[in-house]
């Protein structure tokens, strides 16, 4: 379906981009990658051979020697929370070609075209942004006065410079906040570079459980600059590495640690990931270089074949 004319002329970039991606997603994609829950039990009725047994009692069948299948009330529409991490490493890199974005901008673009797919399906949806701590705390509605809201905090991100030194990540904090004013299931989407420090490697874990604990389905985009952060593809000679949260400074040439650094890398994307399929969470990466729409459209064909 194209996209009104009259709309296009009071929206912002940012809006009318995300539009155009998420028309082009939807002509690709047979069914809708998302979903709402049937969360509610309504009663029991008696199994009729032939159907599925998906929904059969089997507790209530050892208990009484019969078949009964559990019904639920009409599924809901959605509630989708983004969770937007603008801690200062998020800024980097500073400077990027043009055409091209860093964290924030790629983090952005996608919260922003997940806003126009679940306005196209009129589901509810929420935002959070995080650095040191929580930002901005916006619930899950659907109105358009509330859409646009949401696109305007993520404006915002887009026309602010990088936040001074000492903004550091802390995924933790919005993950538990979240977790206790979520609407059970909802769709918690996080997109973080994750930097929350090898120390809190374990706090961070135990949040990520305690979405899933209260039943949320959850997709983890873990937003990075492949080629520099992963595989430290740098020029053949010394540099100062600046902690752009902490500003610590180290000095260092790329080819003498450059094995031992891709290999402790590897290890930390190892434990996310066996945690995220431990917890049954959706985990993305979500390299800068390759352009949100690939990352995204690869990744919400795959869902859409899945669900």
């Amino acid at each position: 379906m194209p996209i009104e004319q009259k709309a296009l002329q009071v929206l912002s970039p940012l809006e009318f981009h995300s539009r155009q991606v998420v028309e082009g997603f939807l002509a690709g994609l047979h069914k809708s990658p998302f979903h709402g829950f049937s969360v509610e039990f309504a009663e029991h009725r008696f199994y009729n051979p032939g159907e599925s047994t998906r929904h059969i009692d089997w507790k209530l069948y050892a208990r009484t020697d019969k078949l009964f299948v559990k019904r639920y009330e009409e599924e809901t529409n959605l509630r989708c929370h983004l969770v937007l991490d603008a801690s200062s490493s998020m800024y980097y890199p500073e400077s990027v070609p043009n055409g091209g974005f860093n964290k924030i901008q790629f983090a952005a673009h996608a919260a922003a075209a997940f806003i126009q797919l679940l306005r196209k399906q009129r589901d509810a949806v929420g935002l959070t942004t995080f650095s040191d701590r929580v930002l901005v705390k916006e619930e899950a509605r659907s109105s358009a006065v509330h859409l646009r809201h949401l696109m305007q905090h993520l404006e915002g991100l887009l026309s602010t410079d990088a936040p001074a030194r000492g903004q550091q990540t802390s995924v933790v904090e919005a993950l538990h906040d979240i977790a206790q004013r979520a609407h059970r299931r909802s769709l918690v989407v996080i997109l973080s570079d994750m930097l929350d420090g090898a120390d809190r490697e374990a706090q961070v874990f135990d949040a990520l459980q305690h979405l899933r604990f209260n039943k949320h389905d959850i997709i983890l985009f873990h937003v990075v600059d492949r080629r520099h952060e992963l595989d430290l593809d740098l020029a053949d000679r010394p540099y100062t590495f600046v902690d752009t949260e902490t500003g610590e400074q180290v000095k260092a040439h790329p080819a003498e640690v450059r094995e031992a650094y891709k290999a402790a890398v590897a290890e930390r994307w190892h434990r996310l990931k066996l945690k995220c399929g431990q917890y049954r969470i959706d985990l993305v990466e979500a390299d800068i270089n390759a352009g949100f729409e690939p990352v995204l459209l690869e990744f919400l064909t795959k869902r859409a074949r899945l669900y």
